[in-house]
């Protein structure tokens, strides 16, 4: 993998923990860093130009999903449970 390429999973990464951070409830926060984290990991041998480009693509359309989710559950708060 180029480094550009490379510098550009770990940016998407990084942007996907910290978006998914976001949400207000406990499990869907947890449920979406968990996710993230397993399908990074299972796509860490990933070699193929073409497959990584896929795969970014799913990536960045999963960040803006993820957008739009915290949105919403910001709009419709809930009460905290006792993990939080």
């Amino acid at each position: 993998m180029a480094a550009s390429t490379r510098a550009q999973v770990i940016s998407l990464y990084k942007t996907m923990l910290r978006e998914s951070s976001k949400f207000p409830s406990y499990n869907y926060r947890t449920y979406a860093l968990r996710r993230v984290r397993d399908a990074f990991r299972a796509n860490q041998k990933v070699e193929d130009p073409k497959t990584v480009a896929i795969l970014m693509e799913e990536g960045q359309q999963a960040v803006a999903l993820i957008q739009r989710q915290v949105s919403i559950g910001k709009m419709y708060g809930a009460q905290k449970i006792v993990v939080e």
